[in-house]
């Protein structure tokens, strides 16, 4: 697990600009702290910051070159099929320096081109420079659970792990892409292949980029999640099936030479990793868990309930957040705006758990893959009562969007988007900032440049794309196609690499996947039941009651903190002469959001993504 970063100049005459490389190299520093390498050749400077995990030894070191130094290679991730690849490959007459499991992506590289990456089972995001060829090859894992940004310029193209490591090449100028701000503004992060700097761009998950004798060619999936290969059997062949494949990858991701443990958040996901991990673990499984003194805000008993059913070496936190300080820095390290707010708990649990381990198994992803959200259900119920004779379906949705007892309100608001087309069904149901709310606190410039919904028309596009053919694989298709991959992803990886820690994600295995993909929304969401089938996978290794409670997941009392502990420095940050003069916001709709939020109408979530990108503006823009 590691950090890298390079270039590839178009003036292959000139000397190449190692000092950028070596600056974006330092800039992430946290990422890599036990060792740096950098290497020039040619046209091409490829830097490397080391965290070591697998072959602690000098040979392990990176960028690492093929036997005749004509190949060289940095990539940053874990490959947890390379003992089987490594033997095929010493087969076929190839030679290894180390015990590394990148040093088998070098090899497969030379045996089959740009299409080695169909043999990697892992996470990565890796560059290769093939000298002869004259070809620089940038690659993304599959799922986006390692970054890469890059940027392509008059004078070459430039790459890095992180977006403030990409800053720190100083090799273009830093101008806010108003897009992409608008997309912030509806999602709470930026999706690929976008960035919040113009010209700049995240490589999508499960694609590649090749520059080739001075052609930049654009980038290419070479994979994509397929939902039209459905899977059929008994729900008993299929439960084993999917567990066998959970339990598999479970154990690959237990490879390491540093001290190894997992999150526990007292849910199904992680819970259900930690019970796997018990099985194959010859010593107690190192788990963490981090709660508010909250206590609606805690999951810690729960945690604490399957600690004790496997005899874990078990640590826990209760966090009284530092608000003031943190939330400039999580800015800082993100380097866009995003305002996801389990961010902060993420960042407090990757801290502590760095105190006992450098390797964590996390249960994310399962939510995604396995239909965990109620935007799932929703979709499924809105397509049912809208293929009833008309004109039910409309009358249906007018009785639950008037139902009158106080506590329907979540069912009210579903009412009113039954009859919505999909897309917009789906973002009125995932964004705190609906399009006509953004309109009201833009400024003139975004209101006019933003009248027409250009999100809602990305949006469109993916369920247009999607091969899923019922409602519940629909959205979890477009979710793991933007959710999963810029929000969770993204998250769990700024906030474990701050931290110089690795996280792995058995249930993003690209197996486990596909066998996700595969299945009906039926095995997904039955009745008012959540991730069907991966409760009946959990049914022998957990208590019942973390297999019958609700999701509560890692969010935060947002409403209540930004009229509380957060409403001074909301108000510092969003009422600011320099926030005033920027023309995003328009200042007279901020105080009255501000003032509404104070009277009790709430407007938490708006107030948060405000002022995350205001911060963003201070901390990455202005510097």
């Amino acid at each position: 697990m590691c950090g890298i970063a390079g270039l590839l100049a178009v003036d292959q005459q000139a000397a190449p600009d190692t000092e950028a490389v070596r600056r974006m190299c330092d800039a992430m520093v946290h990422r890599g702290p036990d060792d740096h390498g950098l290497r020039a050749d040619g046209p091409c400077v490829l830097g490397h910051r080391r965290l070591s995990i697998i072959d602690l030894r000098p040979e392990g070191a990176q960028p690492m070159t093929n036997e005749d130094d004509t190949i060289s290679m940095i990539v940053n991730g874990e490959i947890y099929n390379f003992v089987e690849l490594r033997k095929e490959l010493e087969e076929r007459g190839h030679h290894f320096r180390s015990r590394s499991d990148s040093e088998v992506i070098l090899h497969l590289y030379e045996q089959h081109g740009v299409d080695f990456l169909d043999r990697l089972r892992g996470m990565f995001a890796l560059a290769i420079w093939d000298k002869r060829r004259s070809r620089l090859v940038l690659a993304r894992d599959r799922f986006g659970k390692k970054p890469l940004y890059y940027h392509l310029g008059p004078r070459g193209l430039t790459f890095a792990s992180e977006l403030g490591g990409l800053v720190a090449s100083r090799r273009f100028e830093k101008r806010p892409d108003l897009d992409a701000i608008d997309a912030f503004m509806c999602l709470q992060y930026v999706p690929a292949p976008m960035t919040a700097f113009e010209g700049v761009k995240k490589l999508p998950a499960g694609h590649r980029l090749v520059f080739e004798n001075g052609v930049f060619h654009d980038p290419e999936p070479y994979f994509a999640l397929r939902f039209d290969e459905p899977r059929r059997g008994r729900i008993e062949e299929l439960t084993q099936e999917l567990r066998n494949l959970i339990e598999d990858s479970v154990r690959v991701r237990l490879m390491s030479d540093v001290p190894l443990g997992a999150f526990l958040s007292g849910g199904l996901d992680s819970s259900l990793i930690v019970a796997l991990m018990a099985r194959h673990s010859s010593q107690p499984v190192k788990t963490f868990s981090v709660g508010f003194s909250s206590k609606d805000h805690s999951e810690l008993p729960y945690a604490k309930m399957v600690a004790d059913r496997y005899a874990t070496d078990h640590h826990e936190m209760v966090v009284e957040p530092d608000m003031a300080s943190v939330v400039p820095e999580l800015v800082r390290h993100y380097g866009e705006p995003f305002a996801d707010s389990s961010a902060l708990p993420t960042w407090y649990l990757c801290q502590y758990t760095r105190t006992g381990v450098t390797v964590a198994l996390s249960g994310d992803g399962g939510d995604e893959a396995f239909g965990g959200y109620r935007r799932y259900t929703h979709s499924r119920t809105a397509r049912a009562i809208r293929r009833l004779p008309w004109p039910l379906p409309r009358l249906v949705a007018a009785m639950l969007s008037h139902l009158p007892t106080p506590q329907a309100q979540e069912v009210r608001d579903y009412g009113k988007r039954i009859m919505e087309p999909e897309h917009v069904r789906f973002l009125g149901l995932s964004s705190p900032i609906p399009h006509k709310d953004r309109m009201m606190i833009y400024g003139r410039v975004m209101r006019e440049r933003f009248a027409a919904d250009q999100v809602a028309a990305e949006f469109e596009r993916l369920f247009e794309t999607s091969t899923a053919q019922d409602a519940v694989n629909r959205v979890i298709d477009v979710d793991i196609r933007t959710y999963l991959s810029d929000n969770i992803l993204t998250k769990v990886d700024i906030a474990s690499m701050a931290h110089s820690l690795e996280v792995r994600c058995p249930l993003v295995d690209q197996e486990v996947m596909r066998f996700a993909a595969s299945l009906p929304g039926s095995m997904k969401i039955r009745g008012l039941t959540t991730k069907f089938l991966l409760r009946r996978v959990a049914e022998e290794l957990l208590p019942r009651r973390i297999l019958k409670r609700s999701k509560q997941g890692f969010g935060l009392p947002i409403d209540r903190w930004m009229r509380e502990d957060l409403a001074p420095l909301s108000r510092d940050v969003l009422l600011d002469q320099s926030a005033r003069e920027r023309g995003i916001l328009d200042p007279t709709a901020v105080q009255d959001m501000l003032a509404r939020h104070q009277r009790g109408e709430p407007r938490g979530f708006q107030i948060w993504s405000t002022m995350i990108l205001e911060l963003w503006y201070r901390e990455c823009v202005d510097g």
